[in-house]
């Protein structure tokens, strides 16, 4: 199953980021902690070339803690990026550390003038609520759907930097389609686009193989599911009730499943692992 998503307004999203890029000092790239890899937009590192950029890994809080520093790892290998870690819960410090971050960029108008900061990121990654954090006021328009942001917005930080909101941009053709699953999985395409059974197969099998005892401990199973259809069919005896006939209802179950690991209700997980520690074949 290919799984594409690219909505007419993107392009035009595109064609402004590429106009705003040059007169930024810094691009403030925000990934999903849970899966840094497959939300990281390679429209923004094309565009951006050797421009600074930091590295928000937002949601952290859902994140396997143990793979998020190793993502932080991988991700600052580039000399041009510094990579950090926020949750929700500890606003001061994400609005001290960017701020620091931003203190450190060269301006390009000069040293005595303000930073000027593009935010960018795939859809429903956390972008608004990071904003409104560095506010310390809702500024910017929260929702658990994507592509809420459709036009560019200008704040200045309490920090003095210049920043400038962008709207959550996809790429037009998703080449990896265990990333784009992915992205499906935690929210970042929306519902619209996807079949929730395909969807919830991929990501039954992905915990399966990576958080089985979450599984276990969630759905308070005997065992571990031999199959991502058997720990469908598990949540479905367990949640979904079961059609005439005594039949589990797998799309109920499919919902089930992909809205509790959206809702973090699993536990820490952590969707992908970075390149340099993958096992090898």
């Amino acid at each position: 199953m290919s799984l594409q998503w690219y909505p007419g307004h993107m392009t035009k999203a595109r064609r402004e980021l590429a106009a705003l890029m040059p007169s930024q000092d810094v691009v403030i790239e925000i990934l999903d902690a849970r899966l840094p890899g497959s939300s990281a937009n390679p429209v923004l590192t094309e565009l951006r070339q050797q421009k600074p950029c930091i590295k928000v890994l937002t949601k952290s809080d859902l994140a396997d803690p143990e793979l998020t520093r190793a993502w932080l790892g991988y991700l600052s290998r580039d000399a041009e990026v510094t990579a950090i870690a926020t949750t929700t819960d500890r606003p001061h410090e994400t609005r001290k550390r960017l701020a620091e971050l931003c203190a450190r960029v060269p301006r390009r108008r000069g040293p005595d003038k303000p930073v000027r900061a593009l935010i960018a990121g795939v859809p429903n990654v956390g972008k608004s609520t990071l904003i409104n954090t560095l506010m310390d006021r809702a500024v910017a328009k929260v929702s658990d759907k994507p592509a809420v942001t459709k036009n560019q917005q200008r704040v200045v930080l309490p920090s003095g930097t210049i920043l400038t909101d962008t709207p959550g941009i996809m790429w037009p053709k998703i080449e990896d389609e265990a990333a784009a699953f992915r992205l499906a999985l935690v929210g970042s395409i929306p519902d619209t686009a996807i079949d929730y059974l395909t969807i919830a197969m991929f990501g039954a099998q992905l915990l399966l193989d990576r958080y089985p005892a979450l599984l276990v401990a969630r759905y308070k199973l005997a065992a571990v599911p031999a199959s991502a259809e058997a720990l469908l069919t598990e949540v479905g005896r367990r949640r979904a009730g079961l059609r005439a006939g005594g039949v589990v209802d797998l799309h109920t179950a499919s919902e089930i499943l992909v809205h509790e690991v959206r809702a973090g209700l699993l536990g820490r997980v952590t969707l992908e692992t970075p390149p340099a520690t993958e096992p090898a074949a």
